[in-house]
């Protein structure tokens, strides 16, 4: 099977192609992909303010290499860790793998899990991916789907406005040199009132918000502040 999707499938064919070719880079830290590592701890200490990681059943979606996946189960966590690229779960398998973790990574859809598996994760995750898709919207409802009652939803994605424009696109792809150039797509950016919208929608509660920072000068990111550019959504679904 190729790293390609079908009309019917909420993905798009040029953005699997764009990480497919970049897969064999995943885990090397001064990469394409140093951002994510970067960010990581920062992440998972997102998700652990809401909710403890050891022992939840947790589903990650748009797993890629396996990131998130890894510093999931590293904390404790049963992961599942779902994508379409067959280049990026191959090397995500090999490295857990390497990693002696158990991580059960699957290519599928997530609206396809959510028909086979609703309701079975305490712990959702969807982050750096909703910009990806042509129907966010869908992974939204999808991941919801996925939740048990009483379950969480994080999601973080990129604002859509000129701060993010002149920051994530230019600043960050044709400046800094931190991402490929044509890593993002300006248009896809989601304002947090879109994904409000999308996640009440789905049924969700909004707990909290925060953005995520870059600062060149020290080269760190930090937690918190405005939500200009990169943010981050904690969700539950009512119990």
């Amino acid at each position: 099977m190729s790293d390609t999707a079908s009309p019917s499938v909420n993905a798009d064919a040029a953005e699997l192609a764009k990480f497919s070719a970049l897969a064999h880079k995943w885990w090397d830290k001064e990469s394409e992909f140093k951002p994510l590592h970067d960010i990581n701890p920062l992440r998972l200490d997102f998700i652990e303010q809401h909710v403890p990681l050891s022992g939840q059943q947790v589903v990650d979606v748009g797993c890629g290499g396996g990131i998130l996946s890894e510093g999931l189960a590293q904390r404790g966590a049963q992961v599942t860790g779902i994508d379409l690229a067959d280049k990026s779960l191959k090397i995500a398998k090999l490295h857990a793998m390497e990693s002696n973790l158990v991580i059960d990574y699957r290519k599928v859809p997530v609206e396809e899990l959510a028909a086979e598996a609703p309701a079975s994760f305490d712990v959702v995750t969807c982050l750096e991916m909703l910009e990806h898709v042509p129907s966010p919207a869908s992974v939204v409802a999808a991941c919801a789907e996925l939740a048990r009652p009483g379950g969480w939803v994080f999601f973080s994605t990129l604002n859509r406005n000129a701060k993010s424009y002149l920051l994530a696109v230019l600043g960050a792809e044709y400046v800094l040199g931190m991402l490929p150039r044509g890593t993002h797509d300006y248009a896809r950016f989601i304002k947090p009132s879109e994904l409000g919208r999308m996640t009440r929608t789905s049924g969700l509660d909004t707990v909290s918000l925060t953005g995520l920072h870059y600062k060149p000068l020290g080269r760190i990111y930090e937690l918190g502040g405005d939500t200009d550019v990169n943010y981050l959504v904690a969700c539950r679904k009512p119990a």
